[in-house]
């Protein structure tokens, strides 16, 4: 089993990592990258430990393998694999949404349907059942970027000004090929392994250039990260940023600048259709987002005990009014786990013997996640009020005894002294009000795409076919007279 040591050890390559117009070297240690991979690090010595059962012997490879790279073929794994994830969400609270469970979901729905890679032009099922024991061995961690960059919502790649903005073919050797352009949104690549490099995005026969899925190191020559501007930094310590100095996961744009990708590690190429069929055809789309359910679930049951600690503390518990918004928040919180659990308890096999989460239930908590999320934020912000505002500029003021009297005597609760009430109220402003606090804001309520396109798969696979049966049975069973 891989440890933190070795994932950290892993990061020390030629990787091309650019923050502010530097090249960023050393990310291990640099301020920007560092918390995240430390915290990574520590997901990875968490499998690795006995104690957390997230070990298995994994069939394909006969070896010991980390749980969250497996193909669940029976109830038993899904419950195990569940319990896994769950296991590296509550150690980062949920406030990790790349973390490396996710693409192994998908990597793990796609080895377990290798025939949906052997159905265009091309057989690329070997590639994909040689990749996934690649994981299973290794305990790579795979990020993605399947988004095509925003050039335009209303054409595609290939009506767009300029060749190859979106990342396409440019050249077919008989070794592998040569993509060019870039794509987005590479959330926690700069730190990863490898970059599965796709496009979820409905695309055109026109566009069969840009029709691809392969896996590339993130060391690859010619292939670069524009990332947004890390948070870590610019947070003065550990106690006033606590969430920004552990979990911030940079997000960047992958740009290829004509970088060469052996056909063992192409999985679609030039087949629009394949792009689909590779999501929804292997299972990989509903099982990579019942992980992220499962991670959401514990974010939210996080944010739901800041918001009632807040409310303990500031002696407001025992309102009406206080325990209305409580209560709503629980009930948030509840529907996602409910959500969860329910997709585990209707669960079925596939033809392949993969055993999948109910589609009803996953899809069904995922279509109100843009509106869940807000509205949990909302709720703390309401409960915390003015208090995230009027807390000390850092912990410099707790440390210095000149300043640290007014605070003790000023800024405390009954329920709490100033260093306790100070220590909430800054978790509680980095949740909510920092720039870490509002890019997961955003975050959460895109992150399967626009609301339409997340309740279009909620639509899809709800099964009204039963319901409305109901409904026209009953309407059969009276007329006018």
């Amino acid at each position: 089993m891989r440890t933190g040591q070795d994932y950290l050890a892993s990061l020390d390559d030629d990787r091309e990592i650019y923050v502010d117009g530097e090249r960023v070297r050393d990310l291990a240690n640099h301020p920007g990258f560092a918390p995240i991979a430390n915290t990574i690090a520590e997901l990875f010595d968490l499998a690795a430990d006995p104690a957390t059962k997230m070990t298995f012997t994994a069939p394909e490879t006969g070896a010991q393998a980390n749980r969250v790279y497996g193909v669940p073929r029976s109830r038993e794994d899904l419950t195990a694999y569940r319990e896994a994830a769950e296991t590296w969400a509550r150690h980062t609270h949920g406030w990790v949404g790349r973390s490396p469970d996710h693409v192994g979901a998908f990597l793990a729905g796609f080895a377990a349907h290798p025939e949906a890679f052997s159905a265009g032009e091309r057989d690329f099922s070997a590639n994909v059942l040689a990749y996934h024991k690649k994981l299973l061995n290794e305990s790579r961690y795979v990020s993605y970027a399947i988004i095509p960059p925003q050039v335009s919502r209303a054409t595609t790649a290939h009506a767009w000004d300029g060749d190859f903005v979106q990342v396409g073919v440019v050249e077919e050797r008989e070794d592998g090929i040569v993509v060019r352009g870039a794509q987005m949104l590479a959330t926690g690549g700069p730190v990863a392994d490898d970059i599965l490099v796709s496009c979820i995005k409905p695309l055109t026969e026109n566009d069969r250039d840009f029709a691809l899925s392969f896996v590339v190191p993130v060391g690859a020559d010619g292939r670069k990260f524009y990332c947004r501007r890390p948070y870590a930094p610019a947070a003065s310590s550990g106690y006033d940023y606590p969430l920004t100095t552990r979990y911030d996961e940079t997000d960047a744009l992958l740009v290829f600048d004509d970088v060469f990708i052996p056909w063992e590690s192409v999985f679609v190429f030039r087949d629009v259709v394949g792009l689909r069929r590779q999501f929804f055809d292997t299972g990989a789309h509903l099982f990579g987002n019942w992980q992220a359910q499962i991670r959401f679930a514990v974010k939210l049951q996080f944010i739901a005990g800041l918001a009632r600690k807040v409310a303990a503390v500031n002696g407001v518990d025992k309102f009406p009014g206080v325990v209305e918004k409580l209560g709503e928040l629980a009930s948030l919180a509840a529907m996602v786990e409910s959500g969860v659990l329910a997709a585990e308890y209707t669960a079925q096999p596939d033809d392949s013997g993969l055993w999948l989460p109910g589609k009803r239930a996953v899809y069904g908590a995922m279509g109100l996640q843009a509106e869940i999320y807000p509205r949990a934020l909302a709720i703390l912000r309401d409960l915390v009020g003015g208090g995230v505002l009027q807390v000390p500029s850092s912990v410099e003021d707790m440390r210095n005894p000149q300043t640290r009297a007014d605070i003790d005597r000023y800024v405390f609760s009954p329920n709490a002294p100033a260093g306790e009430r100070v220590k909430l109220f800054k978790l509680a402003w980095d949740a909510t009000g920092s720039e870490f606090g509002g890019r997961h804001h955003q975050y959460e309520m895109f992150y399967a795409g626009a609301p339409f396109v997340v309740k279009g798969y909620a639509f899809r696979n709800y099964g009204f076919e039963g319901p409305v049966s109901d409904v026209e049975a009953f309407l059969a069973g009276y007329d006018e007279s």
